[in-house]
């Protein structure tokens, strides 16, 4: 499975973003049950964001972005999206998707995914 992430940039506080992440490869249908973002912060580990079922479509969130992002998916596409609005300065971070075969528990897990995209930047400036 190959995951490109794309739709990060430089907003200013307040703003809003949407990532998309386009996954690809023969065996990608049927074995990716979850897809989620996780963010790195410069000086930071890698934190949790958002996942979605990829069936079904059940939603998690961290709670630092609880209410302020949206994680959507389109199955004919194979994309996910993160919608990201009322930006913080404190959201600046590089944007990783992932996808992987995780249970429920291990959702907010980088160790619940197998695959990872390169990353996008998003800035925010207050």
């Amino acid at each position: 499975v190959q995951l490109q992430a794309s739709g990060g940039g430089l907003v200013q506080a307040g703003g809003s973003l949407r990532l998309s992440c386009a996954a690809s490869g023969r065996t990608f249908s049927g074995y990716v049950t979850v897809m989620g973002w996780f963010r790195q912060a410069p000086g930071k580990e890698r934190e949790f964001v958002a996942a979605i079922k990829w069936y079904g479509g059940s939603t998690y969130y961290a709670d630092s972005v609880k209410g302020r992002a949206t994680i959507s998916r389109d199955n004919a596409k194979n994309t996910v999206y993160l919608q990201m609005n009322t930006l913080k300065p404190e959201d600046t971070a590089v944007y990783y998707c992932a996808a992987g075969r995780a249970i429920q528990s291990y959702y907010s897990s980088e160790h619940g995914y197998a695959n990872w995209g390169q990353g996008t930047q998003v800035t925010v400036s207050s």
